[in-house]
């Protein structure tokens, strides 16, 4: 495993220099990429239908080609996974990721072309441990297992004549994987995309206890539960008991800052790195590249080309969209990508800040439908999760998970905001926490400090402490245990949290 260990470690790091060209001339890898997609894709339905074989420019392709929703481009991927091709993309595309949401009853089907597999998704799980092993060259993850949290797969039940796939991102790409990769990682294929979610944490943490794992990669909310069984199993008081070559847990789906003191408790160990991926449904995105910082390098050659709507255009009928090199640092964009499975001017509902410009790094700041503005406030996902990340800090709290919604104005009653938290452990003083969360919101957002002005608009925050467990049978109750799945942390309106106040006892 040793030798093992560095002729991959080897390998990897010959990537670099690749990452280092596009860090240097972003626009005209982009440009060249587009170029290509316009190229590659003027055969298909779609490509004719735009007349891609006469586009020179990206003025030309925004004023000829409209951004679309998943609503949008249902009709060409519900064709797909029947069995028709050359629609959007030239390959055959046989695969498809269902999209996790939160809690959409309808499940989007996004199509993965063999193109994308290899040059967006594989790619970016080898970039991911190229810039870790250049970044740590003592770094010893190949001497054991890898350990991937991932969802399921089944086959596509829309025609069993068609030969297409459907499943969590995380399942195709597992499915998927070279011969290579498969030997690096735990536990098998059988358990690794079991349908059935509790059973499948079960055999996996009985068969990965038992495995010398040294590294992890899934969202942090499932990989706490596979944890703590693991620990259940073993009896062991922390996870280095059960796996001390543990050094690296690579994470994606929700924000990590949250759940640091969590994992910290679970992985007593300092040296432990944490590194942060933007690998969503659509596409691989983002990785960070710095040990000291949790910013994510855009990853540009991924076959993917970006466009960035201001926040402000969010939700107008036709949004202004800006290249690369037109972004600014520190505002909000959503994202519009053009790839090479055939989504072309396509909004994902992500919405992310640049960090940096020389060169691009991102943060996901939160989705285009998950934020609270009943009251103009305007707060996102970024701002909740930082002020709740202080209110433990100062209380000593450590959370699992949270949601939040508006209280809406009523007879005798000011708006505010309503928070069901499930706490690992319980603030120090529960007023105090409450006080610097609200602090926290009024001071980072000058929209909500000003409706909370001597409580004009606004009062201070409710919060319940919901017992655990809580979000875990909710998630169930929704048939969305598992895989990408995740808690709305932010909504506009009630519904969610009306149904998680339900559950809990009054």
């Amino acid at each position: 495993m040793r030798l093992l260990n560095s002729i991959l470690t080897w390998v990897m790091k010959k990537r670099i220099h690749q990452i280092e060209l596009f860090m240097k001339y972003p626009m005209e890898v982009q440009m060249e990429l587009l170029q290509s997609l316009f190229n590659t894709a003027k055969t298909t339905e779609f490509g004719k239908k735009y007349d891609f074989s006469s586009l020179k420019t990206i003025e030309e392709f925004k004023s000829r080609v409209p951004l679309s929703t998943y609503e949008d481009f249902f009709p060409y991927i519900e064709r797909l996974m029947k069995g028709e091709q050359g629609i959007l993309w030239p390959s055959d595309v046989r695969w498809f990721a269902k999209s996790s949401g939160t809690t959409n009853a309808r499940s989007k089907f996004i199509p993965v072309s063999p193109e994308a597999l290899e040059d967006c998704h594989f790619k970016g799980g080898k970039d991911l441990i190229s810039i870790y092993v250049n970044n740590n060259p003592d770094s010893m993850m190949f001497s054991g297992k890898g350990l991937a949290i991932g969802g399921s797969h089944q086959i596509n039940e829309y025609d069993p004549k068609a030969n297409s796939y459907y499943g969590d991102v995380s399942a195709v790409i597992i499915k998927n994987l070279p011969l290579w990769a498969q030997f690096v990682r735990t536990p098998s294929l059988e358990i690794a995309l079991m349908d059935k979610w509790e059973e499948k944490i079960e055999l996996m943490a009985k068969v990965t206890s038992e495995t010398n794992v040294t590294n992890i990669s899934g969202v942090p909310t499932w990989t706490v539960v596979l944890l703590k069984r693991v620990l259940e199993i073993t009896g062991k008081s922390n996870i280095k008991e059960v796996w001390p070559n543990l050094e690296a847990f690579f994470h994606g789906a929700v924000a990590f800052t949250p759940y640091r003191s969590l994992f910290k408790k679970l992985i007593p160990d300092e040296d432990m790195r944490y590194v942060e991926t933007y690998n969503a449904t659509e596409g691989f995105f983002g990785i960070q590249d710095q040990t000291d910082s949790d910013e994510m390098l855009l990853m540009l050659d991924y076959g993917i080309f970006y466009e960035f709507i201001p926040f402000e255009e969010i939700g107008k009928e036709q949004p202004e969209t800006l290249s690369l090199d037109e972004v600014e640092v520190g505002k909000n964009y959503a994202l519009a990508i053009s790839t090479n499975s055939g989504l072309w001017r396509y909004l994902i509902g992500d919405t992310i800040k640049f960090t940096s410009v020389n060169p691009y790094r991102i943060k996901i700041t939160g989705r285009t439908k998950h934020f609270i503005n009943a009251f103009g406030e305007e707060v996102i996902i970024e701002n909740a999760e930082h002020a709740i990340t202080k209110a433990c800090d100062t209380t000593n709290a450590i959370i699992d998970n949270f949601t939040a919604a508006p209280i809406y104005l009523e007879e005798n009653q000011k708006g505010g905001h309503e928070w069901i938290i499930e706490f690992i452990r319980k603030p120090d003083d529960m007023d105090r926490f409450i006080n610097v969360l609200d602090e926290t919101l009024r001071e980072i957002n000058s929209d909500y400090d000003a409706k909370r002005y001597q409580d004009i608009a606004l009062a201070k925050p409710v919060v319940h402490s919901a017992k655990e467990g809580t979000f875990y049978n909710w998630l169930k109750s929704k048939g969305k245990l598992g895989g990408q799945n995740k808690v709305p942390r932010l909504s506009n309106d009630r519904q969610y949290v009306e149904e998680i106040l339900e559950m809990m006892p009054v």
